[in-house]
């Protein structure tokens, strides 16, 4: 039986910005756990970025409620800070800007 193809989302990480994020959650989380932690940061990115519910989350991502608690649980302790921050420094870099913002606009209406 032919194996299925990984459908990949526009959403989804690519090689280099795991590469960036395997190690915070690693440092994090102390453990591989028993779904890939890129999967589920993929599901994560997708549901952010198309709004949908967790619970229409493709079939090509994990199981939503595992999705969601590692979410919930990253959010909660601070992981996902932590995995946000060295993604956006790479970004950043690779645009040619400085690593933090030199500036902010505050919208008072």
């Amino acid at each position: 039986m032919p194996r299925a193809r990984k459908v990949v989302y526009l959403s989804d990480l690519s090689d280099a910005q795991w590469q960036i994020a395997a190690p915070v959650l690693r440092a994090a989380t102390g453990q591989p756990g028993q779904v890939s932690r890129r999967a589920i940061l993929n599901a994560i990115f997708y549901v952010l970025r198309t709004g949908c519910q967790w619970r229409f989350l493709p079939k090509s991502y994990p199981n939503w409620q595992t999705v969601y608690t590692c979410f919930r649980r990253w959010s909660l302790n601070g992981v996902w800070d932590q995995v946000l921050e060295a993604l956006r420094v790479q970004l950043r870099d690779e645009q040619g800007r400085k690593a933090l913002p030199t500036a902010a606009v505050i919208d008072t209406a």
